[in-house]
């Protein structure tokens, strides 16, 4: 085989992912991924770390966010800059295509604790990467934390709600809808409480 093989990277999670399924996560090594995918150890790790990298891959996802915060209009208020976000990530991870992989993926990372923490070590760069886009959008601090964890919560749960088999729904239009709930619940929480109101 040649050494530089096209698409290496995609055939490795699938077959990660093929392995994690059949044998569970802990009983697959790096030498079976890399085997079951017809490529080579050292192939494996000039696309990942290790085993565990094949499900997170690298910071592509929160560049993309950051990079398409900072590209939203600059009229946009802070949300809006988000809801751009979440169109760019919608269009180059989140494709129809993918939804059964993101199953597949959930279904592994969910068996696991290690993955599970992996998972959320990653929600907070995301986060984060999101902030720092506010941020250097001119946003306070706070402002910008605020507004990235709100951003956040949308995320995950469009991204539940995407990845859901039933679901028809482009991500796109999903996130943008989750984040208006999201605002309203925002918006909710600072009027007074209905036994609290005068009457």
């Amino acid at each position: 085989m040649a050494r530089w093989q096209p698409h290496a990277s995609e055939r490795l999670v699938v077959a990660a992912l093929d392995l994690f399924a059949e044998r569970g996560y802990e009983n697959t090594t790096v030498v079976d991924i890399a085997e079951r995918a017809g490529l080579t150890k050292s192939t494996f790790f000039r696309h990942f770390q290790d085993k565990r990298e094949v499900l997170f891959g690298a910071d592509t996802m929160a560049g993309l966010l950051g990079e398409a915060i900072a590209a939203a209009p600059a009229e946009a208020t802070p949300l809006e800059a988000v809801a751009h976000a979440m169109d760019a990530v919608g269009g180059a991870a989140f494709t129809p295509a993918r939804r059964g992989f993101t199953a597949r993926r959930q279904a592994v990372i969910a068996a696991n604790p290690e993955l599970r923490e992996r998972e959320a070590l990653k929600g907070l760069g995301l986060t984060a990467a999101m902030a720092d886009a506010l941020k250097r959008r001119g946003l306070p601090d706070l402002d910008a934390r605020v507004t990235a964890e709100l951003g956040a919560v949308a995320l995950r749960i469009a991204y539940e709600r995407w990845a859901d088999p039933d679901n028809e729904e482009e991500f796109a239009d999903l996130a943008r809808r989750t984040l208006d709930e999201v605002r309203a619940v925002g918006a909710l929480a600072q009027d007074p409480a209905p036994g609290a109101r005068a009457s």
